[in-house]
């Protein structure tokens, strides 16, 4: 659950053609707390941090996710991913896939050719190696959150037109489509703030009840952080909200 609930609030964001001064730095840190039904489940976290990879400075974000209380005996989850992308195209260099979500895991690592359009995906729990052919401007799925987040058209789009983005996950490009549905006033505990509302188009089947069964919030200002998402699910519903926030490069703009 703590899977689905992190790759919602990284796939659910935006797609565009350009890039714009960036709307995080490092040291922006998110930590979210995830409902199911009534019962708190577990939290999801996002950080930026600095790191270096050929001698060049790049972005470092990792993204947490696990569960808490009583969730953690029924079904525990310890999940990481952690994204190493460009601070001037955010083009991702390299990914950590991580993760134990009741007894399945997974240990992978990404190293990215963008030149090629390759990826060579390192499975260390199978002790194997494989390039996969990607697109043009591919992203890992922690990238996909921070490189979207910038695009300059977001305050442009119309009532009900749909977006795409291509994302490399489980070994594959996957082609995710995103519809814009408004904006609205949400309470949270920082106050009343003013958000646009997004709906992916997810697939229909085992885990929700069809194509438009998530929402998404997203703060109206500079920064357009992720504040609420909800999802009705084949069995219950879930329900994300940010519960803390630091490192913001720009102001959290909240009404009185």
């Amino acid at each position: 659950m703590k899977k689905l609930i992190l790759s919602i609030l990284i796939l659910t964001t935006l797609s565009f053609d350009s890039f714009k001064e960036d709307a995080f730095d490092v040291g922006e840190y998110f930590k979210f707390r995830i409902h199911y039904g009534i019962v708190n489940a577990g939290y999801a976290t996002l950080e930026v941090k600095d790191a270096t990879i050929n001698n060049k400075k790049v972005f470092h974000a990792v993204g947490k996710g696990y569960t808490t209380g009583m969730s953690k005996f029924f079904f525990k989850v310890e999940d990481l991913y952690e994204s190493y992308f460009d601070k001037e195209t955010g083009s991702p260099y390299r990914y950590i896939r991580k993760i134990n979500e009741g007894g399945y895991t997974k240990n992978q690592e990404g190293i990215f050719n963008q030149n090629e359009n390759r990826v060579l995906v390192k499975d260390y729990k199978r002790k194997s190696e494989k390039t996969i052919i990607t697109s043009d401007a591919v992203q890992d799925i922690i990238s996909s959150f921070y490189y979207l987040r910038n695009h300059p058209n977001i305050d442009k789009l119309k009532s009900g037109e749909a977006i795409s983005i291509d994302m490399f996950f489980d070994d594959e490009i996957t082609k995710f489509k995103l519809k814009y549905i408004g904006r609205q006033d949400i309470t949270t505990k920082f106050g009343t703030v003013s958000t646009m509302m997004f709906k992916p188009l997810v697939q229909t089947g085992r885990v929700f009840k069809e194509k438009e069964s998530v929402t998404l919030w997203i703060t109206d200002d500079d920064n357009k952080v992720p504040v609420r998402i909800k999802a009705d699910l084949a069995v219950g519903s879930l329900k994300a909200d940010l519960d803390e926030y630091k490192g913001l490069k720009n102001p959290f703009k909240v009404k009185k």
